[in-house]
Formats: structure tokens, sequence, C-alpha cells
């Protein structure tokens, strides 16, 4: 498996499949909420330098997992640059072994050089994965309340 930051434009033209299998997996309120991504918006932060991309690739170059986290700096803390995860996701077929944690130390790797002083990733409490984030070093520090108002 070979893990490293890619263009996300690129990532755009590959990936429709593995973000649906990640969305029928993962995503709350499937049957009112369809995915659609908003590109325009993703290719505007990332000329922006805001979204940063990190892949999980098979030896023959099959897109097996990615990382997308938002840069920015701590609105509350100006001085802190943060990386907040958007979405993270590993094939079930390659979640063997470190395989998800190599993944995403590579992201840790290349955030830390582009000035990160902090990440933050989030969990859903349906598919609970703070375990590897604890193995990693994270501390759980918040809780997110969703309510539809439709």
């Amino acid at each position: 498996m070979e893990y490293k930051q890619e263009s996300f434009l690129s990532f755009i033209d590959e990936c429709e499949d593995i973000i649906k299998d990640h969305w029928k997996h993962i995503a709350l309120d499937q049957d009112s909420v369809p995915l659609e991504p908003d590109w325009e918006k993703y290719i505007a932060m990332t000329d922006l330098g805001i979204v940063h991309l990190t892949t999980a690739r098979t030896e023959d170059g099959t897109l097996a997992g990615y990382a997308i986290y938002l840069i920015s700096n701590a609105l509350h803390y100006k001085s802190l640059e943060v990386a907040e995860a958007d979405v993270f996701w590993l094939g079930f077929e390659h979640r063997k072994g470190m395989t998800g944690i190599k993944m995403l130390k590579c992201a840790e790797r290349d955030l830390k050089k582009l000035g990160v002083q902090k990440i933050f990733n989030k969990v859903k409490l349906h598919a609970d994965v703070g375990k590897i984030f604890e193995f990693m070093g994270y501390t759980a520090v918040e809780r997110v309340y969703a309510k539809g108002l439709t």
C-alpha cells in the first residue's frame, strides 16, 4: 500500500465509486439527503490551500482510501493553525493490520509540514472508530449534536 498527499482535482476524477461506498456505509438520513458533493466549493477551497488530501493506494494504483482535511487558523485562536477532518475512509477489503493508521499518520506528517499545530477528527457514533484515534494519541474533546429542521 502506498500513502501520499495527492491533488484533489485528480481525486475528483476517480473517486465516484469509493465515495458512494463510503456514503452507503456511513451516512445518516440517506432517504432524505442524497450524496451530491459540491465539487465547485471543494475546488475553490483547494485553490485557497484549505483542502488537504491523503490517499492510500494498492500496488496497482487503485484508490483504497482517503483522508480529507480542511486547514485554517482557528477562529477563536488566530495564531493556531488547525486541520479539521472533512472525511476519511478505507474500503473494507483494505482494513487489515495498520493500513488505516498508516494512512492517517501520513496525513499527520504532511499536515505538520504545512504548519498545522492541531488536528481534529470526528467519528460517527454508529460507526465509532474512536479507539483508533486514542491509540494514535488523540483525546476525545467534544460531542456533536444534530437536529434536522425539515
